[in-house]
């Protein structure tokens, strides 16, 4: 359970393996770098904490990593939290901080609580990256338009008024750069080796340098980029501040915990492996406890660099730790030529990112789902954005159990059995070799919906058919609607037919509003397995 996965791998590695992943690795490297910098800035700090960051825990996360291909460094979700610690403490109470997050996640890992995220349920999960998006955009207005302030609000509200106030001094070439940058990142194509962000940058820069234009840059805010990482330091402070410290520190490890984890079973899906969810978790520890120590910031799993690893052929965590290496000369040799990026280029990178975790498909499909759910979708995105994401996952999850209890208690008569049909599970059906059948029963929710892994990880054979048989299913929310549609995808993809046996009433009411029984189709909805099983075996390839 605790034995990292690059010694897994490096078990039978290849020569051939290593030049996929160091292709990755550099391909990665170039999109981190632009990434990492305006992360660390949105956060109210210089650039180079977030490429320390990159370097040191995205070189630990990928070397001590449960999961084969996952990328770690600093991400979007941090902003928020990591903002109002530098607020309110400087950088020497964030530094104890991620110190003390790190700990925290490493006691977590070693207890075995990497198994918890799954009762995170889907809307919730939704709702605050959602929230969170929009709050990261709201800090990107200032250099963006290039608004001459002498400081920001913290509160959303207030921030929106002030900006409204600046609008008059807002730059027409700093819009014009980060929109443009905003521009070529977006519709960059995806199967081109060099990232559309680098790119944009280096236009922006050349552009900007040469034309003389006024817009605040790296260097004119920040003073440039130091060359290499900085001497190590201790952050020990006195106990008193650590105390004031303690919830800040659970805030970041249960993010990072939450975050790492997702990625993680998003890169499972991506190459059909199986992450070590405890091991994961003690390597963001790691690596959370060392970041501070070189001058970084929090760390945790990148879903977008880690999906840009597996695209580019990244298969172990060698590509992880290249990527980080890559970053390290990088900052070595071309420190001081980013203090000539545009602050507003910058902002455009984040305008990508707000709109890509902004999860709008995501959300308007939950949408068109059980009311409960919509309920806990717009509680949890509004306590996001209108207060804070310790509130919004809080009561987002409290509400979402609540409401699970409610609407369990309020079915009756269930399971729904057809007269007859108990008889006919009994009895002892033959499934075809080329079939695969999974029988589910209880409430497919958060929680449960977790141990359909197996089921998408089947799908890698490519079965002629997949059976599921759902009639001791009773109830069904958001999540387990959206592990239904994410195996009706994965099917289509590798031209598996979907069928479902033995819908009940609830679970069928769900499928219906969310328009899924179309999209499955009527006739790959059967009343019964021994149906179900039937009809395949009398229409064989």
């Amino acid at each position: 359970m605790f034995v990292p996965k690059s010694i897994v791998c490096l078990r039978d590695y290849s020569w051939k393996q290593f030049q996929s992943d160091f292709t990755a690795g550099v391909v990665v490297a170039l999109v981190a770098l632009p990434l990492a910098m305006a992360f660390s800035i949105a956060c109210g700090l210089p650039p180079e904490r977030g490429l320390y960051t990159a370097v040191v825990a995205g070189f630990l996360i990928s070397a001590l990593s449960g999961s084969r291909v996952a990328i770690g460094g600093p991400t979007g979700a941090f902003i928020v939290i990591v903002a109002g610690i530098v607020a309110k403490f400087g950088y020497e109470g964030l530094a104890l901080t991620t110190a003390m997050a790190g700990l925290i996640l490493i006691v977590m890992g070693l207890t075995r609580m990497g198994t918890l995220v799954k009762y995170i349920p889907y809307p919730v999960v939704t709702g605050f990256t959602s929230g969170i998006a929009v709050v990261i955009l709201s800090t990107q207005v200032k250099d963006l338009l290039g608004l001459k302030m002498v400081s920001v609000p913290a509160d959303f509200i207030a921030k929106w008024g002030a900006y409204a106030r600046a609008l008059p001094s807002f730059s027409v070439d700093a819009l014009g750069i980060g929109l443009f940058t905003a521009l070529v990142i977006f519709f960059w194509p995806r199967g081109w080796k060099i990232p559309g962000s680098i790119l944009a940058l280096t236009l922006t820069s050349l552009a900007a340098a040469w034309g003389h234009w006024p817009v605040e840059t790296i260097g004119s805010r920040f003073g440039g980029i130091p060359q290499g990482l900085p001497h190590p330091q201790l952050v020990l402070q006195s106990w008193d501040q650590m105390k004031l410290l303690i919830p800040s520190a659970f805030t970041v490890a249960v993010l990072a915990a939450i975050e790492s984890l997702l990625c993680a079973v998003v890169a499972d899906e991506m190459i059909g492996g199986h992450h070590k969810s405890n091991m994961e978790l003690v390597a963001q520890g790691v690596a959370n406890c060392l970041s501070p120590i070189f001058g970084g910031i929090p760390a945790t799993g990148a879903i977008a660099r880690t999906a840009t690893n597996v695209k580019n052929g990244g298969r172990t965590p060698v590509a992880g730790m290249t990527h980080a290496l890559v970053l390290l000369v990088i900052l070595l040799a071309a420190g001081p030529l980013a203090a000539r990026v545009p602050l507003a280029a910058l902002a455009g990178v984040l305008l990508v990112v707000c709109w890509h975790m902004s999860e709008w498909r995501s959300f308007k499909f939950i949408l068109s789902g059980p009311a409960a759910d919509i309920a806990v979708l717009l509680t949890t995105f509004l306590l996001t954005v209108f207060v804070n994401l310790v509130m919004g996952v809080g009561i987002g999850v409290a509400l979402a159990a609540l409401l699970y209890l409610r609407n369990v208690a309020s079915l009756r008569g269930i399971p729904n059995f057809a007269p007859g049909e108990e008889k006919d599970r009994e009895e002892k059906i033959p499934v075809p070799l080329d079939v695969e059948v999974y029988s589910l029963s209880g409430s497919f929710s958060f929680g449960a919906a977790e141990k359909l892994m197996r089921v998408e990880q089947s799908l890698f054979k490519a079965p002629r058919a997949l059976v599921l048989d759902m009639t001791g299913v009773f109830y069904m929310d958001a999540t387990g609607l959206k592990t239904v549609r994410d195996i009706r995808e994965r099917c289509q993809a590798r031209g598996t037919r979907l069928m479902l046996a033995g819908v009940q009433p609830q679970p069928l009411a769900v499928l219906q509003k969310a328009k899924k029984v179309e999209k499955i189709g009527p006739h790959n909805f059967k009343p019964t397995l021994k149906k179900a099983l039937l009809e395949l075996a009398s229409s064989p390839l």
